[in-house]
């Protein structure tokens, strides 16, 4: 099982990583944010809001706030607004952040139940396991995010776990 620290550290290094990929990408054009680069979900745009919406419906299921309003699919356009991305983006980060402090091994001990996105199919896991997921799902995205805003020719900054600031023990 992970531990309640790993998650805050996760969370910190979230945040952390989140900034930079802004901070590069707003060096782009949103015409350069938005082309199709060939990526699972195209542009830099659509991988960015991929990630925002998952990181919403996972901590809508673990802190139990209403899930996020979604069409049958998402659009993965949506926010469309630069400017209003990188508002939820940092609201969001601070949440996880928020939330990570919270947890407690009893918590990440019990487990979370939802329903997969478009079926009708209930799943069951361990929560500690779907807390993994969600940290992983980002750093997964991050590095697609990073090597398409690389070949954009921004200048994301580093990525290693080692180098986040923690501002706990």
């Amino acid at each position: 099982m992970i531990s309640t620290d790993h998650c805050r550290l996760m969370a910190h290094y979230n945040r952390w990583q989140n900034t930079s990929l802004c901070d590069a990408a707003s060096t782009l054009t949103d015409a350069e944010r938005r082309r199709d680069a060939g990526a699972f979900f195209g542009s830099i745009h659509r991988t960015f809001n991929h990630l925002w919406w998952g990181d919403e419906l996972w901590l809508a299921r673990f802190d139990g706030e209403p899930k996020p309003k979604l069409a049958a699919q998402v659009d993965m356009n949506q926010p469309g607004d630069w400017q209003e991305f990188l508002a939820k983006r940092q609201q969001l980060d601070e949440r996880i952040i928020d939330w990570a402090n919270t947890l407690t091994d009893a918590f990440l001990g019990t487990e979370t139940s939802w329903v997969m996105s478009g079926t009708d199919i209930e799943m069951n896991r361990s929560t500690w396991l779907c807390v993994a997921h969600l940290f992983n799902h980002q750093t997964h995205h991050r590095g697609q995010i990073h090597c398409l805003l690389t070949a954009a020719g921004a200048s994301p900054g580093p990525t290693d776990l080692p180098l986040v600031e923690m501002p706990f023990g």
